[in-house]
């Protein structure tokens, strides 16, 4: 019998989120509190915190910074074991400030960033082994290099049988403005089996359709994807339903209402949820085709997803926003018993 695959790699950035702390008066400098943080760094912690198998895969500086996202994802349970360092460059930085609905605004200090010289050659072909999926953003897309290196990640883990799963996670201020990015960022939505879109990542990949196909936004995308390795599309927008759309049919999933005080890793929460929710079910690259058939199954991983990305906005940081496996069933369970009552 095959063992079951349940080990989640997520590979790109991981940097230190400096969230702003509103300052207690007009004298008093603003504080900036340090969190660790990274957009695939976050899924992985997802994972770990609701007891999944996660390790990170990545190049960090030999430096504080470095030393303190290592020391994060050790105490997280995320797994270390492929992560690599360098002197060449530092540790990325980003800086957060939050308006009154909890939405983010960022400054980021990359480039140079230790992240972005990772390349073909530091890939472990241990990381590939029994994996059950694989997981990266578009911020490591940004420089040529490092983008190659993403999509011979992707291609690996397909051939060693996991699930390929792409966040968008546009981030625009990262990009060179004189950069086209769409080319890099179909480059490695055509290798994922899975992919999650924002409402406006989505309006940003249909911009340059528009002229070449007659349909709207969404079909338009929608048929660019199914040219590549997709099999399930997802487009989330905030506290909106998640809509779902695979090769044979399409629907939606609500959210969960919460007080949202910090939407840093929203996202990544709900990615982390999912894979997780997937690995548990022993849904593999193989049998993945199959599961999406069945769309109640379906949509009770993408509540359970759901439920994941919505206590993460109920609090403070990256990493340390991420639910645990109890605390997600229990909101799961409490909405359940509200609707039972209604």
């Amino acid at each position: 019998m095959t063992p079951r695959r349940t080990r989640i790699a997520c590979f790109g950035e991981a940097l230190i989120d400096f969230l702003a702390k509103p300052a207690d008066g007009v004298d008093t400098p603003r504080a900036f509190h340090q969190f660790a943080g990274g957009a695939p760094a976050n899924v992985a912690v997802a994972v770990a915190r609701l007891g999944g198998d996660a390790q990170f895969v990545g190049m960090f500086g030999r430096d504080m910074f470095g030393d303190f996202l290592v020391d994060s994802l050790h105490r997280a349970g995320v797994g270390t074991d492929h992560i690599a360092r360098t002197d060449a460059a530092n540790t990325a930085l980003a800086f957060v400030a939050l308006d009154e609905r909890g939405e983010r605004h960022f400054n980021f200090y990359r480039p140079p960033a230790a992240d972005l010289l990772f390349r073909r050659e530091h890939f472990h072909d241990a990381c590939f082994n029994g994996l059950a999926s694989f997981h990266v953003c578009s911020n490591s897309l940004t420089e040529p290099e490092i983008a190659a290196a993403t999509v011979q990640g992707m291609r690996l883990a397909r051939a060693a049988g996991a699930i390929v799963s792409c966040d968008l996670n546009w981030r625009p201020a990262l990009w060179d403005t004189r950069v086209d990015p769409h080319p890099r960022l179909w480059a490695a939505l055509d290798e994922a089996d899975v992919i999650k879109l924002a409402r406006s990542e989505l309006e940003l990949l249909a911009a340059p359709l528009r002229n070449a196909q007659n349909t709207g936004d969404e079909d338009a995308v929608l048929a660019r994807a199914w040219q590549g390795h997709a099999q399930l599309v997802l487009v989330t927008d905030g506290d909106a339903p998640v809509r779902w759309f695979t090769r044979a049919g399409r629907g939606s999933v609500p959210s969960f209402h919460v007080r949202a005080i910090d939407t840093t890793a929203a996202g990544d929460a709900f990615v982390g949820g999912l894979l997780f929710d997937l690995a548990r079910r022993g849904v593999d690259a193989a049998g993945l085709a199959t599961f999406l058939q069945d769309a109640h199954a379906l949509e009770q991983s993408l509540r359970f997803a759901a439920a994941v990305g919505a206590l993460a906005v109920t609090r403070h940081g990256a990493f340390a926003a991420m639910p645990d496996l109890a605390q997600t069933q229990a909101l799961l369970d409490g909405n359940a018993a509200r609707h039972e009552h209604a």
